[in-house]
């Protein structure tokens, strides 16, 4: 049984937090900085939002105000022990987020819990010695406009395509495009829900494995920059920089798809033990 120590988990997790804050993933910087458009009020949408994350890192300042509820992937493998590790995680959250904006309420009193916790933990159970956990930053103007649809098996992949295209055509504008979007495909709600937020961790420009599911990302990635939405919605044709897509086994009377977009702001990092 390999022993994980929680203290250290609490002081790597809140570095880790504190720099993704500052720096949003650079694969979006970059697909930035080579935006493909003809449109030069585009162009310098794009441009703003590289310099901005340029700007950041080198002041070491918050990349956006918005910076988001906590929300953790953890892959506990069975062959770990790590007592305290939801206590460990909350504390980060504490230490990292003492100077930043505190977003979390109670959804019926809306009084603010004062230091950004609790944060969301998705726990993944695994085999082997390893324990993972990944962090992302999730901003509300994009998770307010997230979706999920209940299809039917009947409805196919026309209707998965429908559904997505739907999403985005409705909320693109206000979730701070050029967007990655997150889709979820399979199993039961919370399945389809989770999958898609955890399909924004997969790098931009990195497909699924899956050839028909890679195919479907090509499909849709083009659908959706076809609604003409644009960089900060302004018109033009980056309206998202990748769909990820995640797939899962679902019962025969059904078919999850769920949506979650993500701004440009894509804060994410993983340690690994």
């Amino acid at each position: 049984m390999k022993i994980v120590d929680s203290n250290k988990i609490r002081s790597d997790v809140a570095k880790l937090i504190t720099e993704c804050l500052i720096t949003p993933d650079r694969a979006v910087t970059n697909a930035l900085r080579r935006i493909d458009t003809d449109s030069e009020l585009e162009a310098a949408a794009a441009a703003l939002i590289v310099e901005n994350n340029d700007i950041a890192e080198r002041e070491r300042a918050y990349c956006c105000q918005d910076t988001g509820q906590a929300v953790f992937f953890v892959k506990l493998g069975d062959g770990v022990q790590c007592v305290g590790l939801r206590d460990a995680l909350d504390d980060a959250v504490r230490q990292a987020y003492a100077a930043a904006r505190k977003s979390v309420a109670d959804p019926l009193t809306r009084l603010n819990t004062r230091d950004n916790t609790p944060a969301v933990i998705e726990t993944e159970l695994v085999s082997g010695d390893t324990l993972e956990i990944t962090y992302l930053a999730k901003g509300a103007g994009s998770e307010n406009m997230s979706k999920l649809y209940m299809l039917t098996p009947a409805d196919g992949v026309d209707g998965i395509v429908r559904s997505v295209v739907d999403a985005v055509e409705r909320g693109g504008r206000n979730a701070c495009p050029p967007l990655v979007v997150g889709v979820g495909i399979g199993g039961v709600t919370e399945t389809a829900c989770t999958l898609s937020k955890r399909a924004l961790l997969r790098p931009v420009g990195v497909l699924n494995e899956r050839a028909d599911v890679a195919q479907l990302e090509k499909l849709l990635l083009a659908k959706i920059n076809a609604l003409g939405i644009g960089v900060a919605a302004l018109g033009g044709r980056v309206t998202a920089l990748a769909v990820n897509i995640e797939v899962a086994p679902t019962h025969i009377g059904m078919l999850p798809v769920a949506v979650n977009l993500q701004c440009h702001s894509l804060r994410h990092g993983t340690v690994k033990y």
